[in-house]
């Protein structure tokens, strides 16, 4: 039997013929950039938020504790969704009570057609805390209900209320995306790829479906 200093050397030997960095180096790089990338994509929605999730949940599960990793890649997942969420939100209150608006409210007034904001505006009167919840999951569903939480002066404690239980059903969904495609494929890049198109579809089907029926 191999002692724990050889097997180590080993272990890093192996890393090194691979052409890989340590895991330390790797979670040093990623949980960062996690946190960054999906607050930035929290704030201007053009980032993949979703698909940045589901691929680090693929790299969490090669990690030699693939149960710490996939806490810590769903615990700032969540962490930064809520955190760009609630800061857009305060923006975008600033606009609300300002006579002369702000650039970030006409950004959420720019992504949320008339028919999708009256449809929020409807369902957010009868069901507050569940529609946040389904917008967060839903394809270009947050802009919508956030900008309709705006319209009706929905306090911000509300609002981080109902954002905070949306936010962690977001993250458990795209890394359950993420599970998926690591465990059918072997290869690490293998899952990312399978996780990023699996999550580009699921974002373009509805947009795609709003189209068909528009025309």
């Amino acid at each position: 039997m191999l002692s724990p200093c050889i097997a180590a050397g080993a272990g890093a030997d192996l890393v090194a013929v691979a052409g890989l960095p340590p895991e330390s180096t790797q979670q040093a790089v990623t949980y960062p950039s996690l946190f960054l990338l999906v607050v930035l994509g929290s704030l201007v929605p053009v980032v993949p938020t979703g698909a940045l999730v589901s691929g680090a949940a693929v790299v969490a599960l090669h990690q030699s504790v693939p149960g710490l990793a996939l806490a810590a890649v769903f615990l700032i997942g969540a962490a930064a969704a809520f955190l760009g969420d609630v800061t857009l939100y305060w923006l975008g209150r600033r606009g609300i009570d300002s006579r002369s608006g702000s650039r970030w409210l006409e950004r959420l007034r720019e992504q949320a057609p008339p028919e999708r904001l009256g449809q929020a505006q409807d369902r957010l009167r009868d069901h507050e805390v569940p529609v946040l919840i389904v917008s967060r999951l839903l394809p270009a569903g947050r802009i919508p209900v956030m900008l309709a939480c705006l319209l009706a002066r929905m306090p911000t404690r509300e609002f981080v209320r109902g954002n905070l239980p949306a936010c962690l059903a977001w993250a458990v969904t795209y890394q359950l995306i993420g599970l998926l495609s690591g465990s059918v494929f072997p290869e690490p890049w293998e899952g990312v790829a399978a996780a990023v198109v699996l999550t580009v579809v699921i974002s373009a089907v509805p947009v795609i479906w709003r189209r068909l029926r528009a025309s």
